[in-house]
């Protein structure tokens, strides 16, 4: 029984929380966030043309918003409070339903998905608001965010009334409205645990190369010939070349630097830019990589498509490019071979519609691969002190 004198803690706090590591509701959560990922390559698999590209790309831009608020939101909250974990709970059942409706995301399901996403980000809103009754600032955001939010429910769901190009452009708009949203009222306000933030923007890029992995069982179709063998080892090794290029060095040395970072605006609009922004560009390059995979394996002694080529080849080069958007947004320095070799792989692309399917994922493979050679041999000690705990490098 609590004593009457003591005042109590408030159920919900603005102050960023103490600890930093990720809970285990918000690896939960992100598990329905896996079946949103999975959901946009099958949309894509399913309609192989530009237009179900670039459906695909603006589904996973609108979810991959939705998720990049709920890692700010619990900078700011501990979800496994009590009535948090419940309001989680009832943002995960409706970011389900929100992935179950993706593959007709433009189609007769385009008003319910559109409602159901409003209900996730109402919800977000909606803890954020309680989270920041005696923090003017944090509050102020908020509703600078809610606003940008409604914006962009209220086109989505004008969107469902059109098809074609208007439906894409109303979606387009939704997209961009929505997320240049917190470049119109600043970011003085928000409130940011940053080893946190980096970690789960880690463990979601783990999320989507697990989808890479998905794609080629799926793709499989439960058959198994040598080329299929050979197409799913080749697979795997381009999962595991684009983890490495991230998590090897340039994980560590990101999140060190988003903690040393100064607290407040210049933190917040370093973890805006370089997590909630490029890293949106790096899990869309995982997930055509997974939709490039999964047409390779059911095909692999056939020639790709324009638009499968571009998936596998163009995929990578978009997670390169955001890797070197990433490191230059950190240190204002390009890492001029990862760009040089995207170019040299968008460059592929129309040469891989020419080849067997097996062929272009073994050029992928050995163009990666060779490059990690080489960085890892020219980082030599430098990156062993990365790899430290203790060290605290200037730059990778």
């Amino acid at each position: 029984m609590a004593v009457s004198g003591e005042a109590r803690e408030p159920r919900l706090s603005a102050a960023p929380r103490e600890e930093e590591r990720v809970t285990p509701l918000e690896l939960f959560f992100d598990l329905v966030f896996v079946l949103a990922i999975t959901q946009c390559t099958a949309l894509m698999s399913h309609h192989p043309s530009w237009s179900g590209l670039v459906q695909g790309l603006l589904v996973l831009g609108m979810l991959w918003w939705a998720w990049v608020g709920y890692a700010w939101l619990t900078s700011v909250i501990d979800p496994e409070e009590g009535a948090v974990r419940l309001v989680m709970f009832g943002a995960m059942a409706a970011l389900l339903l929100v992935s179950l409706c993706v593959p007709e995301a433009f189609g007769h399901l385009a008003l319910v998905f559109a409602l159901a996403y409003g209900a996730v980000r109402i919800a977000h809103i909606g803890l954020f608001m309680l989270a920041s009754p005696e923090d003017d600032a944090l509050r102020h955001s908020v509703l600078g965010l809610a606003a940008s939010t409604a914006l962009a429910i209220v086109l989505l769901v004008s969107a469902s009334f059109f098809d074609g190009f208007a439906q894409g452009a109303l979606w387009a708009l939704a997209l961009l409205l929505d997320m240049g949203g917190p470049y119109a009222f600043g970011s003085e306000g928000w409130k940011l645990v940053p080893g946190h933030f980096a970690e789960r923007h880690g463990l979601i890029v783990i999320i989507a190369l697990g989808e890479s992995i998905v794609a080629i069982g799926v793709g499989a179709a439960g058959a198994l010939t040598l080329g299929i063998g050979a197409a799913a080892v080749l697979g795997v090794a381009l999962a595991a070349a684009l983890w490495w290029i991230y998590f090897d060095i340039v994980a560590i040395v990101s999140g060190r630097r988003l903690v040393d970072a100064e607290p407040g605006r210049v933190q917040n609009e370093m973890a805006r830019d370089s997590y909630s922004y490029v890293h949106l560009v790096m899990v869309a390059g995982i997930v055509l990589v997974a939709l490039g995979l999964k047409k390779t394996i059911g095909h692999v002694d056939d020639q790709l498509k324009a638009e499968t080529a571009f998936a596998l080849l163009g995929g990578v080069a978009m997670y390169l490019l955001g890797l070197v958007a990433f490191r230059y947004r950190h240190i204002q320095s390009i890492n001029r071979q990862r760009l040089l070799l995207a170019v040299v792989l968008l460059i592929l692309v129309p040469v891989a519609t020419e080849l067997p399917a097996l062929a272009a994922l073994a050029i992928a493979n050995l163009l990666l691969w060779a490059m990690i050679a080489y960085e890892t041999r020219s980082y030599g000690e430098g990156r062993r002190r990365v790899r430290r705990p203790e060290s605290r490098p200037a730059e990778a």
